[in-house]
C-alpha cells in the first residue's frame, strides 16, 4: 500500500514508519521541518503542518491509507488544546483528500476499567501518571469521543496497553476492544515494536473499522 504516516519522528511513529517499510509498503511521511530526513527507496518525506487541514490534505492525497500518530509533544503547555486542534485538522484534512482510511494511535487514558469508568478518570491515573501527561490524556479521549460518530471515513482508533515500552519484536500479541487488559491483577504492557505490528496488520487486514481497539503482550 501506499501509507501516509503523521508522527513518524515520535515514539510510536518511529517503529510504525520501521514495520511500514520492513513489510514492503510505500511510506510518506510529513513533517513540520525537514532537519535532514532524506527520501529514500519507499520513503518520501513531505514537508507539512498538522495543525493545518489544507496542508494535511496535500500531504495524504491519492494515498491508499493515512496513519496518525500525531502529538503535540507532552510537555506542550497548551498540551490538551493543542492535541485537540491537531487533531481535528487532520481529520478534515483525510476527508478532503478523498483518502477514506485512517487509522489513529490513542492513548490507553479512555479504555475502561469498569462500567463507565475510563482510566483516565481513576484516582491511580492521577496518581501514577506524570502530571504533564494527562490533558493529553484527556484530549485523546476526546477525540474518541469525537471519532465515533465520523461516517466519512472508514476510522480505526488504536489504544495501546497501559505500559508501552520499548522492547524486542515478538511480532505476536492479543487483542482487546473497550477495556484495559490485565496481566492478571496487573495492567498490562507490550512492547512499542509489537504494537507497531499489531497497527500494521489492521491496515492491511482490517477487522475494526469505525471502532477502537487495545492490543496487550501476548500471555
Amino acid at each position: 500500500m501506499k501509507v501516509a504516516l503523521i508522527g513518524s519522528s515520535g515514539f510510536v511513529g518511529k517503529h510504525l514508519q520501521k514495520e511500514l517499510l520492513h513489510r514492503g509498503h510505500d511510506v510518506t511521511v510529513m513533517v513540520r521541518k525537514n532537519v535532514g530526513i532524506a527520501s529514500q527507496q519507499s520513503l518520501t518525506v513531505v514537508t507539512g503542518d498538522a495543525y493545518s487541514s489544507e496542508l494535511v490534505a496535500g500531504a495524504v492525497k491519492d494515498h491508499d491509507a493515512v496513519v496518525s500518530a500525531f502529538n503535540p509533544g507532552w510537555n506542550d503547555p497548551e498540551l490538551f488544546d493543542n492535541f485537540i486542534r491537531g487533531s481535528e485538522a487532520i481529520v478534515r484534512g483525510v476527508e478532503a483528500s478523498g483518502v477514506r482510511r485512517l487509522v489513529i494511535i490513542g492513548g490507553a487514558g479512555s479504555l475502561f476499567v469498569a462500567p463507565g469508568v475510563q482510566l483516565v478518570d481513576t484516582d491511580a491515573f492521577i496518581e501514577h501518571v506524570p502530571p504533564n501527561i494527562v490533558p493529553g490524556a484527556r484530549a485523546a479521549r476526546d477525540a474518541l469521543d469525537t471519532m465515533r460518530s465520523n461516517t466519512t471515513l472508514d476510522w480505526t482508533f488504536v489504544s495501546p496497553p497501559a505500559f508501552l515500552e520499548e522492547g524486542e519484536r515478538t511480532g505476536t500479541y492479543r487483542l482487546g476492544e473497550e477495556s484495559l487488559l490485565m496481566d492478571g491483577d496487573k495492567p498490562a504492557g507490550i512492547s512499542v515494536a509489537d504494537f507497531a505490528v499489531a497497527v500494521v496488520d489492521e491496515l492491511e487486514t482490517p477487522r475494526h473499522l469505525k471502532a477502537r481497539f487495545t492490543v496487550a503482550r501476548k500471555l
